[in-house]
């Protein structure tokens, strides 16, 4: 699912995608958002996540979101990429190893180096500040200590890369609460405790090692979220959205109070980006007009 540095760069810098994405956006359709579904503060950066939103392309959630107003999207393939810079919007986020197959085992830690290497290129390649990183799944005869110090010894080996590209890593805490929906929930998954992994990147020693403050999955495994972003508020490198229970629309359905947690991140000079990822339940356009809507604050 994850192409590799050399495909992804390939797809950017060839003829074919360039001259093919100028005839994309040039087909695309109006959605018709009206002006009152526009973002009017903009203070929080908005971004969306592209696999929640399938079979929806790329190129077209891009297009949408452009007329909602929002400034970058992730989550797509970097064969997109292209078009979906021309359009005007960032990539927020490039993906690397994924959450199955991550650090916690040694077995690992050449694959993830690799890619994350590569990745951090990508993210450079298209002006890009972070790439995601997972600690991975539990795995049997791995005790918590050693998947720790197995996880450090990883994101040791490629930060000072990081670094020196001016990129930064973004570890993902998920929720292991939820098994009704491989994307709802990942039971299994190490890095479940949203403290664990704020020790685990202090424990790195890097600026450019940060948390990845997901609102959804946090809320599920440690709840308190005013309080932990302002616990965290040095840390954060990347926030994403959902509606709990169910990881659906961000409505008055789910129990999350959006505005004041966005209200929070602007109160400690939260400058990056926030995704929404959320999968949607009805018309995909009006639950992200709706959830931007409310972090529009």
């Amino acid at each position: 699912m994850n192409p590799t540095r050399r495909e992804a760069l390939a797809a950017i810098g060839a003829a074919g995608i360039v001259a093919g994405t100028h005839a994309a956006v040039a087909q695309l359709p109006k959605d018709g958002v009206s002006p009152e579904d526009r973002i009017t503060h903009g203070k929080i950066r908005q971004s969306v996540m592209g696999w929640c939103f399938k079979p929806m392309t790329g190129v077209t959630l891009a297009k949408h979101s452009r007329e909602i107003g929002l400034v970058a999207i992730e989550g797509i393939s970097p064969k997109d990429y292209p078009a979906v810079r021309e359009l005007g919007l960032k990539i927020s986020l490039v993906s690397s190893h994924g959450f199955m197959k991550g650090p916690i085992s040694r077995d690992n830690h050449k694959y993830c180096a690799q890619i994350l290497k590569e990745r951090i290129d990508l993210a450079v390649e298209v002006g890009c500040p972070s790439v995601i990183t997972f600690t991975g799944m539990r795995k049997k005869g791995i005790s918590d200590k050693q998947g720790a110090k197995n996880c450090i010894d990883l994101w040791k080996s490629v930060i000072g890369y990081a670094e020196q590209k001016k990129i930064r890593l973004c570890l993902e805490h998920l929720n292991s609460r939820d098994d009704t929906h491989p994307m709802k929930g990942h039971p299994g998954y190490f890095g479940d405790d949203v403290d664990f992994c704020v020790d685990l990147i202090k424990q790195v020693g890097s600026p450019n090692m940060k948390l990845l403050f997901d609102i959804y999955h946090v809320q599920i495994m440690d709840g308190d979220l005013i309080r932990r972003i302002e616990e965290t508020k040095d840390i954060i490198g990347h926030v994403h959205t959902a509606g709990n229970p169910g990881r659906a629309e961000l409505d008055a359905n789910q129990e999350i109070n959006y505005p004041a947690v966005m209200r929070k991140l602007l109160k400690i000079d939260y400058h990056g980006f926030v995704g929404q990822e959320f999968i949607p339940t009805g018309d995909p356009m009006k639950g992200l007009i709706k959830a931007v809507e409310l972090c529009d604050v």
